[in-house]
């Protein structure tokens, strides 16, 4: 396949089913300091035409971006059972330790439970829950670019042996 013609240039969104956009936003807003930016209210969906009513609820993060939640109006969170609760998760940057030992405390102060600092040898991040039960990463980058770029040198080889050694790859 040809090389795209194109650039992703940063991430715009990612989006996630909440159970009450009030809940969600008086944590994305109060709690971990990211604006309502945007609300967008449907009652037919824009691409599919399907009839649903929603709140599309954006937060913007310092370089631009945003989190966004469709709140269904029915009470119902994003889950899924067959998922182990680790794998799901939006990881969003901080700009230093001192930023990120901030964070810890103010969600501590908020009566959120915080797994962390734990050391990934290129970032240290902590973990915790929204409202909604959705798994969150704060982390700061603690490698170079060198480490980046032999990370993105190896990315294919390391991708192609875990395709070969994973489990039920010989069957």
């Amino acid at each position: 396949m040809p090389a795209a013609n194109f650039h992703v240039n940063r991430l715009n969104h990612v989006a996630w089913r909440c159970r009450d956009a009030e809940e969600t936003r008086a944590f994305y807003e109060d709690v971990l300091g990211l604006p309502l930016a945007h609300v967008v209210r449907e009652d037919r969906v824009p691409s599919t035409g399907e009839e649903s009513a929603f709140a599309h609820l954006f937060f913007r993060m310092r370089d631009g971006s945003f989190v966004a939640f469709f709140d269904l109006g029915d009470g119902q969170g994003a889950s899924d059972p067959t998922t182990p609760g680790w794998v799901n998760h939006l990881a969003m940057s901080v700009g230093s330790r001192e930023e990120l030992d901030r964070a810890r405390q103010r969600l501590l102060d908020a009566g959120v439970k915080v797994l962390g600092v734990i050391d990934h040898h290129w970032l240290q991040s902590i973990y915790f829950h929204d409202p909604n039960g959705l798994r969150l990463e704060l982390s700061y980058q603690v490698c170079g670019d060198d480490v980046l770029e032999r990370f993105a040198r190896d990315a294919h080889a390391t991708l192609a042996q875990w395709t070969a050694d994973k489990p039920g790859a010989g069957q």
